[in-house]
């Protein structure tokens, strides 16, 4: 029998009024797999920035830390935080001082080094911006960087695959030394066929390649709906390399539906459908291990 006790996870991010990425993803996916989800918005965007032009932007900066200090009153404890776009150095400096200030001997922080993308920052950052990204990632348990975001917090130039085994290998066991104990890297791909993560355990030293089939096109918001699978997973009991997998099937399933509906991919992908199917997903993928249906 499952137990009635959940799990909570903090989940910092900012929340597109239109689109799905970012707190619209993290709430609901996490959320169907059974774990609770409070949060503390960095910022509200009218729409997401990729691909639209003159979107609002309202800064919640001076909000973040009085909300922290605000639940240390309330008793609240937290198994996981669980961290996207943070709009700002000062931003990710109160997130770690929020760390700091709430965190318990068993609390993980999964940390998505959001910086950017097909070999380029997003716009709305500097080149200094990667450097503060990386102090944080020194504090996270888990890190999920895509390719582009592992170049830019190493401080190498961005190059194009198909990749080799060894090379992401490489980039692993860097991106673990900068502090995570495990590190999920997307985007990684070793032929033009397929395409995937890679994810690292530094205390065991194993490294696991997930990859599914191509699908040709631009699709915003997946980042943020493979990591909030990823953390659903981890707070359901899957390891690192599980939850990953369930994560990266997860969202290609939502791609494949996005393009087959001909929807605006600029506005997210559809997700939706597969709630109903992901709790179980989870616990299939956990039995797995112990030989259970």
């Amino acid at each position: 029998m499952q137990s009635t006790v959940l799990k909570r996870v903090a989940a910092i991010h900012d929340i597109s009024c239109l689109g799905k990425c970012s707190l619209t993803v993290a709430l609901p996916i996490i959320s169907a797999a059974g774990v609770e989800v409070s949060v503390i918005p960095t910022a509200v965007l009218s729409t997401p920035t990729g691909g639209f032009e003159n979107f609002t932007y309202r800064d919640l900066t001076e909000d973040m830390l009085p909300v922290a200090e605000h639940w240390t009153t309330t008793g609240a404890d937290f198994d996981a935080f669980y961290t996207g776009f943070l709009g700002s150095a000062e931003q990710t400096e109160i997130v770690s001082h929020i760390f700091d200030k709430l965190k318990k001997d068993n609390t993980l922080i999964i940390v998505d080094p959001v910086i950017g993308d097909n070999g380029k920052l997003y716009s709305v950052f500097d080149e200094q911006f990667p450097f503060e990204m990386k102090k944080l990632c020194s504090k996270a348990d888990i890190i999920v960087p895509n390719i582009t975001e592992a170049f830019f917090m190493l401080g190498e130039e961005y190059r194009e695959g198909p990749y080799t085994e060894e090379f992401i290998d490489n980039i692993l066991v860097r991106l673990s030394k900068i502090g995570p104990s495990k590190v999920v890297l997307t985007g990684v791909y070793t032929d033009n066929e397929k395409i995937g993560a890679a994810s690292y355990d530094a205390v065991t030293g194993k490294t696991d390649l997930i990859l599914n089939d191509r699908v040709e096109g631009f699709f915003h918001g997946t980042g943020d709906v493979f990591a909030s699978v990823l953390t659903a997973g981890i707070m359901n009991g899957l390891t690192v390399s599980q939850a990953a997998r369930v994560a990266a099937d997860f969202t290609v399933a939502g791609i494949k539906r996005t393009k087959n509906a001909r929807t605006d991919q600029r506005l997210g992908i559809n997700f939706e459908f597969g709630l109903c199917r992901l709790y179980d997903d989870i616990i299939r993928e956990k039995n797995k291990n112990t030989g259970e249906i």
